[in-house]
């Protein structure tokens, strides 16, 4: 495994969708430009979704207008259909992230669609996004385990990862475990299958920390050789369709680990410690983050 670690933000999309406080576009838009000078390699900025279903992020496309945009940064939106990829076209994303859940039932309540009908909608997508710059990453929910369903088969989450890779052509893929269900061992023997199917491609692990292991399941990544990381700032986050679904791994805790273990990511943890700090103040109530809480280990050490 190489030694730089990249570190892909998802607090403004994943983070706050489920968010009860008024969060308005320009809180949203000072976050994103404060988060783009930390290091981080991506930023999903927002979704393109039916504003009834995710009002929090209605103002996507206003947002995407007014980030003042880093060259080292990747900005990302997630797009449901054809529709959303149009939108996402106008505002001059970077990159379009296409889900679809493993688990037929989670699919079903997350975009009322089966797999079938998800990918193929995610078919026209493609069609609209191929004259274009924009790159396209697929994301595979419920890769570790459904809410519904339990146990996922590893023939069927292989299955539609040839479909993404070999069918569809996407650029990159994430394996996202929607509720926190990953064990260490499960990541690092299903990682290693990935990545000894397809070395070249680019492979993303987005875990969910609902069973306090997401840390854990980072290192089990690691050893397989994956080397991207979605996190939340403060560890905020958690799927809508989902029962008991909590917070994305924190993004300020998962760069402290790896920076006390002697990982390059090139992200600016005071940065990002400064920016977490003001979270409660705009979402209205304290965050899962335990860094901010404990203080980091070189600050620790001062104390000695």
């Amino acid at each position: 495994m190489e030694n730089k670690l990249h570190i892909q933000e998802v607090v403004t999309r994943d983070g706050i969708q489920i968010e009860s406080a008024c969060i308005t576009t320009e809180e949203k838009v000072n976050l994103i430009n404060e988060l783009s000078k930390t290091g981080v390699s991506k930023i999903e900025v927002s979704s393109f979704v039916s504003p009834k279903a995710v009002p929090q992020l209605k103002d996507a496309a206003e947002v995407f207008k007014n980030i003042d945009r880093n060259e080292a940064v990747t900005y990302v939106a997630l797009v449901p259909n054809k529709q959303g990829a149009i939108r996402a076209v106008e505002a001059d994303v970077d990159e379009i992230n296409l889900v679809m859940s493993v688990s037929e039932s989670h699919n079903m309540q997350n975009v009322r669609k089966t797999t079938e009908q998800s990918l193929q909608e995610f078919k026209k997508v493609m069609d609209i996004v191929k004259s274009t710059d924009i790159k396209v990453n697929g994301s595979l929910a419920t890769s570790f385990g459904c809410p519904f369903e339990g146990e996922i088969s590893e023939k069927r989450l292989f299955h539609f990862l040839r479909i993404y890779v070999e069918e569809l052509g996407m650029d990159n893929v994430t394996f996202a475990d929607t509720t926190g269900m990953a064990h260490p061992k499960q990541v690092q023997r299903l990682m290693k299958q990935a990545v000894n199917m397809y070395p070249d491609v680019p492979m993303t692990l987005h875990f969910h920390n609902t069973r306090g292991m997401g840390l854990a399941n980072v290192l089990a990544g690691m050893d397989a050789g994956i080397v991207r990381y979605d996190a939340s700032l403060g560890g905020l986050g958690g799927c809508p369709f989902a029962p008991g679904a909590t917070g994305n791994i924190c993004t300020e805790d998962l760069v402290h680990m790896l920076h006390a273990m002697g990982y390059d990511t090139g992200v600016d943890l005071d940065k990002l410690i400064a920016l977490s700090e003001q979270l409660p103040g705009l979402i209205d109530k304290d965050v899962p983050g335990q860094v901010v809480k404990a203080g980091k280990i070189t600050d620790l050490h001062k104390l000695d």
